[in-house]
């Protein structure tokens, strides 16, 4: 066995076997240790009751459950979202988010530490790229938010305005979205494995459905994602019909412009028979007027295919020299694609009061770090 210390979040349901047969132990040992990381979500190893004395023993020499330090938790929109933050052993530092919604839970989570792509009204973008993140690490952000909404089943619900009350508090996670910090597909296979770890019905046992992952529009990603065996969901970051204006909100336009975007969004949804999330993120003077309402729905309606548009407001990010959209101008083009028939949305705002919404993650922390 390699001498560094086994991040139990990276080990699969074989390599758990393969590792208790080189200790010299049964295989239904194997099963014990999943079942306490996936099913029971085990805080330490010390709370693995169920094992021998000698082998807890033995594991916490040997083995580790995560590689990252939960350094704080930050709660917001009166405990309904929180935010973790975390130090990886580099030093480097990421953010997950927790929501609490009426009958749901959903965890955004983080597939890099930074980002490489480079879009100017992200606050991990200021980042730049620092790593990619491990499937046990993104797998750790998951079990992190598993048991917080554990703890809430003995807390009371304070009064709230998210009509969230005692009675539809969900019992457990809903929802995992990788539109944390960084682009999952720059990290593709680490990410998928991720999902296939708590998709698996002996363990965590999510299904596929539950999945989202967002891309800037990483075309090779979204080719890989169509013959994927698993049918998770696809979230796209658009922002807006012109490639000019894309390539200087994005850069990552200048190699994958709308067209090419477009037409891979289409082969997705034939070859999949999946609806396309795009997400709009609403720029004062940037991309909010109706001109732009009326390009967006040119651009998805011209050869009509499954999609919907999530329009965000955009979130405050010092320094970028941006301005949220108002209440208005956001509403009076939600009504511009009701009227063409392009099935859009407003995303529900959260998290804005300790910088875990949309746009936002490790802005303040790391930079400060």
């Amino acid at each position: 066995m390699d001498t560094e210390k086994i991040n139990l979040y990276n080990a699969s349901s074989t390599d758990l076997s393969s590792a208790m047969a080189d200790w010299g132990q049964p295989a239904f040992r194997a099963r014990q240790v999943y079942r306490q990381l996936y099913t029971r979500y085990a805080g330490s190893i010390e709370e693995m009751t169920d094992l021998p004395v000698e082998l807890r023993e033995r594991m916490i020499g040997e083995s580790t459950l995560g590689t990252m330090e939960l350094v704080d938790v930050r709660k917001g929109d009166q405990g309904l979202t929180r935010k973790a933050i975390w130090r990886l052993p580099g030093g480097e530092t990421i953010e997950s988010v927790l929501m609490i919604y009426p009958d749901r839970a959903t965890v955004c989570v983080s597939s890099q530490a930074g980002c490489p792509m480079g879009c100017v009204f992200c606050a991990t973008a200021r980042l730049g790229f620092l790593q990619n993140l491990s499937p046990g690490d993104m797998v750790q952000q998951v079990i992190w938010a598993a048991r917080e909404i554990q703890a809430m089943k003995d807390q009371p619900v304070a009064k709230n305005t998210h009509r969230v009350r005692p009675g539809n508090v969900p019992p457990h996670l809903t929802n995992v979205v990788f539109m944390g910090m960084g682009e999952p597909f720059n990290n593709y296979d680490n990410w998928w494995a991720s999902v296939e770890r708590l998709h698996d019905p002996d363990g965590f046992n999510l299904g596929a459905r539950s999945f989202t992952v967002s891309t800037v529009g990483l075309i090779p990603g979204i080719e890989k994602l169509m013959e994927a065996p698993l049918p998770v969901n696809l979230a796209i970051s658009l922002h807006t019909a012109y490639d000019e204006r894309r390539s200087a909100l994005m850069p990552v336009n200048r190699r994958y412009p709308i067209a090419d975007l477009i037409a891979a969004s289409r082969a997705y949804a034939a070859r999949t028979g999946r609806r396309v999330s795009f997400e709009y993120c609403l720029i004062a003077g940037e991309n909010d007027s109706a001109d732009e309402a009326e390009a967006l729905a040119n651009l998805l309606l011209e050869e009509r295919f499954p999609c919907h548009v999530n329009l965000i407001p955009w979130n405050p990010v010092a320094g970028t020299g941006l301005a949220r959209s108002t209440r208005a101008s956001v509403n009076t083009f939600k009504a511009l694609l009701d009227g063409r028939g392009l099935p859009c949305s407003i995303r529900i705002q959260r998290g804005v009061d300790i910088d875990a919404a949309c746009g936002q993650l490790a802005g303040s922390y790391a930079e400060k770090e």
